[in-house]
């Protein structure tokens, strides 16, 4: 294995990933509660689109989106977590350069993609509760499908981008990555060049993504309670409100963790970096974890089918 830190080659077609800088001795026990994460992703989001795939009266908009979710959610973990727990059980840590960018262009697609999801989910959400009388007939099959579609080509193109602006930096200084995975900003602050297109590039990305997605979501939100707020009975209110808890949790799981990934890497240089990679690793796989669980739980349609499938 290459481990060179060295400042006498140019744009090397290895990189050497680090896993927890700092963390080394323990990589071994830090690997157990990932891997349980990560196989309780898999199942979970496995068993949400086999329940739903398996059931017709399960084949609405609110669990199209879900399946959407689920498979997202699969993607974005599979993509960093196998090589994680490569690094932390085999010391594999070396990944070719095409690699690493294909990993980093998975990892923000498909984050953004999750994002986008969470917005279709709130507006299912919005139509079922401010026009529950037209809620089939606004959310059909065919636009389900075409905000589906949407949401994919919005996050595919969106990041595009960040593999190309890395792709276009020398890299002279270190082929040494002190992270699990090729995040866009771990990767560029290598280059040996002025990355200010990257950084702002970034910044935009995240501004017109989540910043965009969260203000829906908001509004959505907004329309929602104040016609929750207009039903006549608290029980009535109650129960409404209800049918929003498992979204509200979804997107919790994913923003939280986001946020505070987003403003250590970018306002934490103070904080040592295994904390910060911490946050990473809980922003990339805590959501594919927590949202099987949370539909799992709260849904009563996918909680009855496996209570059925499983104990019945």
């Amino acid at each position: 294995m290459s481990d060179s830190n060295t400042t006498d080659f140019t744009n090397p077609s290895i990189f050497i990933l680090l896993g927890i800088p700092g963390l080394e001795a323990a990589h071994i026990w830090i690997s157990i509660p990932f891997c349980a994460m990560y196989t309780i992703a898999v199942l979970g989001n496995f068993t949400i689109l086999f329940i739903i795939n398996r059931d017709p009266s399960l084949h609405g908009p609110m669990f199209y989106f879900l399946c959407m979710l689920a498979v997202t959610d699969l993607v974005t973990s599979t993509s960093t977590l196998p090589k994680m727990l490569s690094i932390f059980w085999f010391n594999s840590r070396e990944i070719n350069f095409s690699a690493c960018l294909t990993q980093m262009y998975f990892i923000h697609c498909f984050s953004a993609m999750e994002s986008g999801i969470l917005v279709a989910m709130a507006f299912d959400r919005y139509v079922a509760i401010c026009h529950p009388l037209r809620h089939s007939t606004i959310l059909t099959n065919s636009v389900v499908a075409k905000i589906g579609l949407a949401v994919v080509l919005r996050s595919g193109i969106l990041a595009l981008p960040y593999p190309f602006l890395a792709r276009q930096w020398p890299y002279c200084r270190t082929n040494i990555i002190p992270h699990f995975c090729c995040g866009h900003i771990a990767v560029v602050k290598l280059a040996c060049a002025d990355i200010s297109i990257s950084s702002y590039y970034g910044l935009f990305n995240l501004l017109s993504v989540i910043g965009m997605d969260v203000f829906i979501i908001v509004m959505s939100y907004t329309l929602i309670l104040r016609a929750i707020f207009r039903l006549p009975t608290k029980d009535a209110r109650l129960k409404t409100f209800g049918t929003c808890i498992s979204h509200l949790c979804a997107i919790f799981a994913l923003y939280i963790p986001d946020f505070f990934n987003s403003f250590t890497q970018r306002f934490g240089q103070n904080i040592p970096v295994h904390f910060r990679i911490l946050f990473a690793s809980v922003y990339l796989l805590v959501p594919p974890v927590l949202h099987p669980i949370i539909y799992g739980v709260r849904t009563k349609q996918i909680r009855g089918r496996l209570i059925q499938l499983f104990f019945l």
